[in-house]
């Protein structure tokens, strides 16, 4: 008993005892030192204190206060160390004050001991005096490199030109002491060999790129060629403004517009994508609008695939094949470019759609025509005040090429009329009509969109939206009532006019109105890259643009007669109006400039759409073929067909005739020489014979170009189909117009006239909606002759119960045959 007690005590004394003796155990820290040895300075310890920028150092006004950049303290390893605090301090506080325990900077002097209750370094007053002062901040025992502080007069105008080549009599930032400082050692902020009182050095810094033209905003630089910029700093204003280019230290340079030029640490400008842009100079904490630059734009876009020949712009291409497309642009300088933002549109994109790289890959058998364009705002862009200085802010088109894709397809037809409530779908796979669809309104109009997903139907009391593939209503928006005019190739936009409230909205798919413009609306057509809508509206002519805005033209014409419908181009570089006489509105403004003041660029005025073309033909709905060659008209007063053979580039743009239009390889440039576009026509007036028309409806053309349909309300009972004359590539060089063939197709049974229709996208077949009969009549384009025909047998609103309504809205979808 007594052993186990005495182990117990040795327990109870020994183990916290160990313990103690434990838990007092020391390391030794073990310390690396910068140099490897055992002795020296220690990784870890300030070695260094870097203020930036380092080389250009900062510009300040008299008596403007600035603050210096916060130092990175550095060990011997290059490794970022905390510093704790810094001291700061200046070679001369009469020019470059600074407060020691913050690096705010003062140019000139901080009160200190000013008493009155006024607290040390609240107060910058100037001294009047310009130079550099050179500020350092401190700690540990290590200072930081000199960072030169530029006190100068208050600036008031920076300008970006020429650099100089005479510095004493006009000083520019080239001439400038900091302009040598990219050459120097970091510990030599600035230097001159002789220098002028005006703070210049005697001869001007040569650029730091050899390559490097004097750019000073009076052309435009090829892609990828730099230019030296220059600006001349001023302050003061009127009498008393002097030249304090060599006092303001460096410059540094942003374009506004990202992606057209580059900038780099010494003003060196490589041009970079097509367009002009607002170069800012940062200069005593504030940025000014210091000049122009311009990147020169493509004057020549050539379309080129595989196995192409000069000349030869139709290949066939089958469905689901993928045919690429490429661009070849160049520059007025000759420079072929890379890069470029274009756009391929194809006339038919829902048939044969083209994808962002030019490949185009037919969905359905059709036809298309293809266009790469360089346009704003993602191509060649400038500002609006720019528009048009050395080309820039202008689109350039290239020659388009023809795809045709052979075979046939099924379709899908939507079958309503302005004197019913109700819709009817028509599938030909199937062997029944669809069940009618009540609508909430009657519709006034009725559009689908170019990927077959949605139907849109205007009314006086508002805008249904229906499910292509069901028939069902998906929206109904009383905010927006009136006609459906037309919607764009990329589905994300309807024009809506309502006549009652006289205005035409933009309205997105996603259900709101993007933008409104006071008018009424007829007609309207967009430009196949969805970029640009043409609206005809009375005594008046509006345009929206994606890059421009709104703009409109009144009155629509020289005469002041009214305008009824629209045919956008093809390409689509202006638009063709139906009226008294049919005029055209190019897409390239003209533009007007004037000298240069000596502070900015040139002065630029731009009439928007200006006229291209005038023809002698009263029409009262037109339309465009593919091929870009006609523009077919009709006119009830006078029962004739016109067909405007047009040049839409009658003149090649060389370097002695800058007014050209026409590229080289057969594309659209807007003239340089600054004029609007001017297309050229022959005109051959067919007699609509064998109708007595009250209203022209529509004029249909194929997407192949080969035919184009005539509708209207009268009498006849007969379809006219036209047959344009075959024009060859470079369209008609006769000078007189070319009649092509008129065909009248007769309707069976009680058929009075065909008032709408619309025709499938492989061109096989046409359906016309028919008065006096109330039926669907399916013509075949290959034979002319009517094959069948419908019993829509819509409800009439207006007439007695039992009656049929005339089917005079038509839309159609395609679908696969099974």
């Amino acid at each position: 008993m007594r052993r186990f007690v005495t182990v117990i005590a040795l327990l109870l004394f020994t183990v916290p005892f160990g313990i103690s003796i434990s838990g007092c155990g020391r390391k030794t820290a073990t310390v690396t030192y910068c140099t490897g040895a055992s002795a020296g300075v220690a990784v870890g310890q300030i070695t260094t204190i870097t203020l930036q920028p380092k080389i250009y150092g900062i510009s300040v006004n008299q008596a403007e206060i600035t603050s210096a950049t916060a130092p990175s303290a550095t060990d011997c390893k290059g490794a970022i160390v905390s510093a704790g605090r810094f001291t700061y301090g200046t070679t001369d506080m009469t020019t470059a004050d600074i407060q020691p325990t913050t690096g705010r900077i003062c140019g000139g002097t901080w009160n200190k001991n000013s008493g009155g209750g006024v607290a040390d370094y609240t107060l910058c007053e100037s001294t009047g005096k310009s130079g550099i002062a050179y500020i350092t901040a401190t700690a540990n025992g290590v200072s930081s490199n000199p960072l030169p502080v530029y006190v100068h007069p208050v600036v008031t105008t920076v300008v970006l030109g020429a650099p100089s080549i005479d510095c004493a009599t006009d000083p520019a930032t080239n001439c400038s002491p900091a302009a040598t400082n990219s050459n120097l050692p970091a510990s030599s902020a600035v230097a001159c060999a002789v220098a002028f009182a005006n703070g210049c050095c005697a001869v001007p810094v040569a650029p730091s790129d050899p390559t490097a033209v004097a750019y000073d905003a009076t052309g435009c630089l090829s892609q990828h060629k730099t230019g030296q910029l220059a600006a001349r700093v001023l302050a003061g204003s009127g009498t008393n403004q002097t030249n304090v280019s060599c006092l303001v230290g460096h410059l540094n340079y942003t374009a506004q517009s990202a992606g057209i030029v580059s900038i780099d640490q010494n003003g060196v400008a490589t041009a970079q994508q097509p367009g002009a842009t607002i170069v800012n100079a940062g200069v005593a904490l504030t940025g000014s609008s210091a000049g122009f630059f311009s990147t020169c734009p493509p004057v020549d876009i050539a379309l080129s695939y595989p196995g192409s020949t000069a000349g030869t712009t139709n290949i066939i291409v089958n469905q689901n094949n993928t045919q690429p497309i490429t661009a070849t642009a160049v520059d007025k300088n000759g420079v072929q470019m890379t890069g470029l933002a274009l756009e391929y549109v194809s006339t038919t994109p829902i048939t044969i759609p083209a994808s962002s790289n030019g490949t185009v890959t037919p969905v359905f058998p059709g036809a298309a025509s293809i266009t790469a364009l360089c346009q704003p705002p993602t191509c060649n862009t400038a500002p609006q005040s720019a528009v048009g200085i050395f080309g820039n802010g202008k689109s350039v088109a290239s020659k388009s090429v023809s795809i045709t894709t052979p075979g046939t397809n099924s379709t899908f037809l939507y079958i309503a009329s302005t004197d019913s409530q109700y819709l009817v779908r028509v599938d030909f796979t199937q062997p029944n009509l669809g069940a009618p669809v009540r609508m909430p309104y009657v519709p006034t109009s009725m559009v689908i969109s170019n990927d077959g997903s949605t139907l849109y139907l205007g009314s006086s009391t508002e805008l249904m939206v229906l499910n292509a593939l069901t028939s069902a209503i998906t929206r109904q928006d009383i905010s927006v009532r009136g006609n459906v005019l037309a919607i764009s190739p990329d589905n994300s936009t309807v024009v809506i006019s309502d006549p009652v409230r006289k205005q035409v909205y933009l309205y997105s798919s996603s259900g709101t109105v993007t933008t409104t413009y006071g008018g009424v609306g007829t007609h309207a057509e967009y430009s196949p890259d969805s970029q640009t809508v043409y609206i005809s509206a009375g005594n008046e002519i509006l345009v929206h643009s994606n890059f421009s805005g709104w703009k409109q033209i009144g009155p629509a014409t020289a005469a002041g007669a009214t305008v009824s419908d629209v045919a956008v181009t093809v390409p689509a570089v202006g638009a063709y109006f139906a009226g008294p006489s049919t005029i055209a509105r190019g897409y390239c403004p003209a533009t007007t400039i004037t000298a240069a003041p000596a502070d900015g660029p040139p002065q630029v005025a731009n009439q928007f759409y200006p006229l291209a073309d005038t023809v002698a033909s009263n029409t009262d709905r037109i339309a465009a073929t593919s091929d870009g060659f006609h523009i077919i008209g009709a006119s009830a007063a006078t029962a004739t067909l016109s067909d405007i053979e047009v040049n839409l580039a009658p003149v090649l743009a060389t370097a002695t005739a800058l007014n050209g239009s026409r590229s080289p390889s057969g594309g659209i440039v807007c003239p340089m020489d600054g004029t609007g576009l001017t297309f050229s026509h022959a005109t051959a007036p067919v007699a609509l014979a064998g109708i007595a028309p009250s209203v022209i409806t529509g004029v249909l053309p194929t997407s192949d170009s080969r035919l184009a349909f005539i509708t209207y309300t009268g009498t006849g009972g007969v379809l006219p189909a036209y047959q344009p004359t075959n024009l060859s590539p470079a369209g008609n060089t006769t000078g007189a117009g070319i009649a092509g063939t008129l065909t009248n197709i007769p309707l069976s049974g009680g058929a009075i006239a065909p008032v709408g229709g619309t025709i499938s996208a492989d061109n096989s077949t046409v359906y016309v909606g028919t008065s006096g009969d109330d039926l669907v009549h399916i013509i075949s384009t290959g034979t002319l002759t009517e094959t069948n025909a419908i019993a829509p047998a819509l409800p009439s609103f207006s007439g007695a119960a039992g009656t049929s309504a005339v089917p005079d809205l038509l839309v159609e979808k395609p679908r696969p045959t099974t």
